[in-house]
Order: C-alpha cells, then sequence, then structure tokens
C-alpha cells in the first residue's frame, strides 16, 4: 500500500472515531473505512501506539489522549486566550458556548464550554465541523472580508449576502441552519494573531431568547480574546 494512502487511511480512521457517537468496533471501522478488517486492525494499532486511539476490553475503539495533547497545540494562544472567555459566556448567558476557526472548506469547533447550572442547552463538542456553506460561523468569518477579498481567495465557497449583513452588525445568526432545532449567533475575532475565527453560542431554536444582550456580551468576549492576543505577542 502506498504511504500516502496509509497515511490518508489513518487520517480517515481519526475522523471515524472522532465523529462517532459511542465506541466502535474494528468492523465498525473497516465498514465505513470500506476497507477489509486485517487492515482497519493494522491501522488501528499504529495509532495505539502513537497513543492517539485506545481499546477498551471489549476490543471497543475510542480517542486516546494523544489526540488531546495535538489539539491543544492548535493556535495555542487563541485556545488559551479564548478559555476563560468561553466558560464566562456559558454560565451568564446559560448556553453552549464555542470557539470557531476557518479551515479549508470547512468551519472546525476548538473549544466550547457548557453552563454549570441545569438548563436546556444544545450539546457541541469540540472537533466539530461543518461546511463554510452552512451557519453563522461561517458567516461572521467571510464578514472579516468584502465579497471582492473573499473571491481573490479562490476558496469555492460562494460569498453569502449575510456576510456582508454581518460586516455591518458585528455579528451573524441562523436557525435550524447546521442542526435541525438549533439556533446560531457568532461574532468574528478581528485579530492578526490568529486564523480567522469567531466565537459563538448555540440555542435550542423553540427558546427564541432576546438577542441584544447575547450580541453584546459575544462581542465583549470576543474584544477581550483579542487584547489578550495583542498582549501575548507583545503588539
Amino acid at each position: 500500500m502506498p504511504t500516502s494512502q496509509t497515511l490518508s487511511r489513518g487520517v480517515q480512521v481519526l475522523e471515524i472515531v472522532a465523529a462517532a457517537p459511542s465506541a466502535l468496533s474494528i468492523a465498525d471501522v473497516a465498514a465505513q473505512l470500506e476497507v477489509h478488517r486485517s487492515i482497519a486492525y493494522r491501522i488501528i494499532r499504529t495509532l495505539e501506539q502513537h497513543r492517539l486511539l485506545s481499546r477498551d476490553e471489549a476490543g471497543h475503539i475510542r480517542p486516546a489522549a494523544g489526540l488531546s495533547v495535538l489539539a491543544r497545540s492548535v493556535q495555542r494562544d487563541l485556545q488559551n486566550a479564548a478559555a476563560p472567555e468561553i466558560a464566562a459566556l456559558a454560565n451568564q448567558l446559560s448556553m453552549t458556548a464555542f470557539l470557531a476557526v476557518w479551515e479549508h472548506d470547512v468551519c472546525t469547533t476548538l473549544q466550547s464550554a457548557q453552563p454549570r447550572q441545569d438548563c436546556k442547552i444544545m450539546e457541541h463538542r469540540a472537533g466539530s465541523v461543518h461546511s463554510m456553506d452552512l451557519g453563522a460561523n461561517s458567516i461572521a468569518i467571510q464578514s472579516l472580508f468584502t465579497k471582492e477579498q473573499w473571491k481573490a481567495k479562490e476558496t469555492g465557497i460562494e460569498y453569502r449576502s449575510q456576510a456582508r449583513e454581518a460586516r455591518i452588525d458585528g455579528y451573524a445568526c441562523t436557525q435550524d441552519e447546521v442542526s435541525p432545532g438549533a439556533s446560531c449567533i457568532a461574532v468574528p475575532i478581528i485579530s492578526q494573531q490568529c486564523a480567522p475565527a469567531t466565537l459563538a453560542v448555540l440555542y435550542p431554536t423553540s427558546l427564541q431568547p432576546e438577542r441584544e444582550g447575547i450580541v453584546r456580551a459575544l462581542k465583549e468576549a470576543a474584544l477581550n480574546i483579542t487584547e489578550a492576543l495583542e498582549e501575548r505577542s507583545g503588539a
């Protein structure tokens, strides 16, 4: 098997396991990867040796601690600056709060936090991804650019009309777009010290909360993150 194909399949296995709502068997992974069970087994064993996957006594496969180490290194300064703000937002607004970044053709969640108190919330895990064609985060990221600037990047992703509105208003909001029953409000993090990123909250569409206070809290938290990044960089 060519090295590039092996590497690609290894990455696919990590994506399959990370996206699964529960632990998988080798047969499950092989089926999703569309390869023989023996090939899936060899890939999983290699990933186990690097502490990226682990198996319990029943042979079920789960993400391992090595993935957490790698994840913490992604946009490290941004994650460090955002962590306290995300936790504070979640508790202040009683909603799931999260940090997302633009990566190629997808929007990836780096961190998320849920409120301490019991309330009706939407779960959203770090590592979640969705297409840049969808969601408030994608619109907020596009709002960092003019239509001409976005087109010049040749992303293959259409510049959404809502991005211009978000550029004016400073935030984006969508309902039932990424997940049925879920609404999202996102603001861009305006900083030269990190990749294009957003700060957002997720909540059940049925709640229909007062938006003004949420937007203000998000903007203030995003500004705090920007200032923290500038302090870290010495700007």
